[in-house]
C-alpha cells in the first residue's frame, strides 16, 4: 500500500487516535536499517521540487501540527536539507499579534501561502483556532465550532487555484514527550526551546486529542487530506512524511517546460565559439 493511503484519513472517517499507534515503524527495525531509503527519499524530494519550480502551475503547502516536542522542527530540517530553499519558505505560527487579532483568524495565513512553483511549510497553523483557542477558551465555542465549514472553505479555494495542501499530524505518545522534554533538559544545545507551558500544557493532554480528533475528522478532504504521521521514531517520521509527498507530487504528472530559445541557433554559436 502507497504511503500516501496508509496514514491519510479519508473524508467522513471518525479518528481515534488512542487507535493509532504511535510508536509504529513498518519493516524497518532501526535507523541504520531504513538509512538508505530516507537517503532515496531526500533524492527524490529535491529532484521533485525542481520539477515543481521549473514546471509552475501548481504550488505545495504542508502544515505541521502536533503536541509540544512533536518534531515539527525535526520534520522542517529534514525537507530543508533536501531542498533549494529558493524555492521552499517556512512560517512559524505562534500567538497572534495585536494587529492579527484585529483581523479574521485566516488574515495572516493568506501572506504565507506559496505562490506558483513554490513550497511552503507551516510550523503550526490556522488550525492553532480549533485547537489551543479552544482547549484554553480563548473565544466562546458558538465562534470556534464554525471554524471548521470555514477552514475547509479555505482550503478548497487554494486547491481550485493549484495550491495543493497535505496535513500532518506528528502522533507521539504522552511517555515519549515527557522523554524529549527530559533530554531538551540535559542537553545545553536544546534547553533554549523550553519554555514554562512545556508541562502546564501536558494537563490539558486529553482536551488536546479530542481537539485534534475533531480536527482530523471533520477537516481531512479530499482536496486537502490530513495523515497521521506516527512520530515516536523520529526516522520513521521523517521516512514516513518525505515518501507520502513524493508520491503525491508523483501523481501531479509535471512536465519541464519547452525551452523558449532556438536552441540549435545557441548549438551553432557555441561550436563557433569554440571553433573560433
Amino acid at each position: 500500500m502507497k504511503y500516501v493511503n496508509r496514514f491519510r484519513i479519508m473524508p467522513g472517517s471518525k479518528v481515534r487516535l488512542k487507535d493509532i499507534d504511535p510508536g509504529f515503524k513498518d519493516h524497518h527495525e532501526n535507523h541504520k536499517q531504513a538509512a538508505e531509503e530516507i537517503e532515496q527519499g531526500q533524492k527524490k524530494l529535491r529532484s521533485l521540487q525542481d520539477l515543481l519550480y521549473a514546471d509552475r502551475r501548481c504550488s505545495l503547502l504542508i502544515c505541521l501540527q502536533g503536541m509540544d516536542a512533536g518534531g515539527k522542527d525535526g520534520t522542517i530540517s529534514h525537507f530543508l536539507s533536501a531542498m533549494n530553499p529558493q524555492g521552499c519558505r517556512v512560517t512559524g505560527f505562534k500567538q497572534p499579534s495585536v494587529e492579527e487579532q484585529a483581523h479574521d483568524f485566516l488574515w495572516r495565513i493568506h501572506p504565507a501561502v506559496p505562490p506558483k512553483g513554490e513550497v511552503a511549510i507551516f510550523n503550526r497553523s490556522h488550525y492553532e483556532d480549533v485547537l489551543v483557542v479552544r482547549v484554553h477558551n480563548l473565544v466562546p465555542e458558538a465562534v470556534w465550532s464554525r471554524r471548521y465549514d470555514q477552514i475547509n472553505a479555505f482550503e478548497e479555494e487554494l486547491n481550485e487555484s493549484n495550491t495543493h495542501v497535505l496535513k500532518f499530524y506528528l502522533h507521539i505518545s504522552k511517555h515519549e514527550q515527557l522523554t524529549r522534554f527530559k533530554e531538551r533538559l540535559e542537553d545545553p544545545t536544546k534547553q533554549w526551546k523550553i519554555s514554562e507551558s512545556d508541562y502546564k500544557e501536558r494537563t490539558f493532554w486529553d482536551d488536546y486529542m479530542a481537539a485534534y480528533e475533531d480536527v482530523l475528522s471533520r477537516c481531512s478532504t479530499k482536496h486537502a487530506p490530513w495523515f497521521v504521521i506516527p512520530s515516536d521514531h523520529k526516522w520513521f517520521r521523517n521516512l514516513a512524511i518525505a515518501r507520502i509527498v513524493v508520491e503525491y507530487l508523483e501523481g501531479l504528472e509535471m512536465k519541464f517546460p519547452a525551452p523558449s530559445v532556438d536552441l540549435e541557433q545557441i548549438r551553432r554559436e557555441y561550436h563557433a565559439a569554440r571553433e573560433g
